[in-house]
């Protein structure tokens, strides 16, 4: 018996319900002294641009299991964060519990470039036959960040040209590669002297203010920029695009979107890279993103719920673009201490067993489908309620100005006020949420948005009292 399930038949014991299919209880006001008292402890020893410490929040996690977090004063939220998305299979899956023990008790760590673990094998076998490609070649890493400066690394060694385009609300990571394609400027202004100058960003489509030409729109300006990169003679070599923008705000773009800037990478002899870090194995419904729209790319950057809560991370592609990368001869040109860590190969390969065999993908849809159908029904007639979107189980709901409140922020076509974006109102309803017992997290690029991602294990007696609680600080905003 793993450790999970021996905690949770204490937990049985002592007559309490086992932790992962609980509504939430609270001992103590969040966050609670002992958080408080952690948070003191944190601001002496943590970097102080690391964690936002506050009066009232974080709260400091202690145990998880399911859709359920405890924190360290005792008190029990459900969770809809899935802890940025990780969690996809639910905190501590037994399975991958038991994997994780099996295997920290033969091997801890390897070389993964040099005499690699068999569980590296294991897992690139199984992962190859997921991703659309006869032959895939696999870089593995740790980060999200590091899987997409593998992907721009690939797509200069296989077009000779360093040029990026990327999308407004894109967020790839922050090592300097990935910055340099991340759209948000708060991120990039610090660093600007240190960025690559060869990034383009286009508009990703915004049909909350845009409407139905937001598609149109957005291609035309991507249209101009690969014209004037042609003119200028430094077509990019990559067009980098989230198939659903995570941070952004889970921002879809408009059926038929992807496939048109699939089309224009083509006519530019440019690879197309889809970063499906956060939408990918089953959170919109699909294992990938992609796969709705009938979109191939040329490289799929990976990571997030890949490691079944282990850091890992994966830049996939066909051998004929992975090839591009020499073959080793004793020194790789891009590796790392960590690549293919044994314990996160073993969490990654239990992982993916669970998402096929519980069928993530198919509960997302169901499940996503319809708690996004009753956001939508009981959140329509709230006025600072923008829209309710997403996929699956990935949804966000933009929070917007009112009345006067929206005035002097342009008008479309129609000559009808656009929808100003409330900044922070994510932030603060994120803060109200946690004092009931809910954990979400805001997004959007003025923290307008609440996203929410939960575990596709979530329980749905656990789902329908979040949607009941939720709807309801929501109306409460303003009041």
């Amino acid at each position: 018996m793993s450790g999970a399930e021996q905690r949770g038949r204490r937990n049985t014991e002592l007559g309490e319900e086992p932790l992962g299919d609980r509504l939430p209880t609270l001992v103590a006001e969040p966050p609670g002294p002992r958080s408080l008292e952690m948070g003191e402890r944190l601001g002496e020893v943590e970097s102080r641009n690391v964690t936002f410490l506050g009066p009232e929040f974080p709260v400091f996690w202690s145990e998880a299991r399911g859709a359920n977090v405890r924190d360290v004063d005792g008190n029990v939220y459900v969770d809809l964060t899935g802890a940025f998305g990780v969690a996809a299979a639910g905190h501590a899956h037994p399975r991958i519990v038991a994997a994780l023990e099996a295997q920290s008790a033969r091997l801890v760590h390897g070389m993964g470039d040099v005499h690699p673990p068999e569980g590296k094998l294991a897992f690139l076998e199984h992962l190859g036959a997921l991703v659309p490609w006869s032959e895939p070649r696999t870089v593995l890493a740790s980060s999200g960040s590091e899987a997409v400066e593998v992907a721009l690394k690939t797509a200069l060694l296989a077009t000779g040209r360093s040029g990026v385009v990327a999308f407004t609300g894109g967020y790839h990571g922050l090592t300097l590669g990935a910055l340099s394609t991340t759209a948000r400027e708060d991120f990039r202004a610090p660093f600007l002297p240190r960025l690559p100058r060869d990034v383009s960003f286009a508009p990703f489509p915004d049909s909350l203010r845009f409407g139905e030409s937001a598609g149109r729109a957005a291609l035309d300006a991507l249209d101009r920029i690969l014209a004037e990169l042609e003119e200028r003679g430094t077509p990019p070599g990559a067009i980098l695009v989230e198939p659903i923008q995570g941070r952004a705000g889970v921002r879809v773009p408009p059926r038929g979107f992807l496939g048109e800037v699939a089309r224009r990478a083509r006519d530019a002899e440019a690879l197309l890279v889809f970063d499906e870090i956060f939408t990918g194995f089953g959170r919109t419904g699909s294992i990938f993103a992609f796969e709705e729209e009938g979109v191939v790319p040329d490289l799929l950057c990976l990571g997030k719920a890949m490691g079944g809560g282990l850091p890992l991370s994966a830049c996939v592609g066909p051998r004929e673009v992975m090839d591009a990368w020499p073959p080793s001869a004793g020194e790789a040109l891009h590796t790392s201490t960590f690549l293919g860590h044994p314990l996160a190969c073993a969490s990654a390969s239990a992982f993916l067993d669970v998402m096929e065999e519980e069928a993530l993908p198919e509960r997302a849809r169901l499940e996503g489908d319809r708690f996004r159908s009753r956001l939508r029904d009981e959140l329509e007639a709230c006025p600072w309620v923008g829209e309710v979107r997403g996929r699956g189980l990935f949804l966000g709901v933009e929070l917007i100005h009112t009345g006067a409140d929206a005035e002097g922020e342009g008008r479309d076509e129609a000559s009808s006020p656009r929808p100003r974006p409330w900044a922070g109102a994510g932030a603060h309803l994120a803060t109200r949420l946690l004092r009931r017992g809910l954990l979400v997290l805001p997004a959007g690029d003025r923290g307008e948005v609440v996203e929410l991602t939960p575990p596709l294990t979530i329980d749905r007696r656990q789902l329908d009292w979040a949607g009941s609680v939720l709807v309801e600080e929501i109306h409460q905003l303003r009041r």
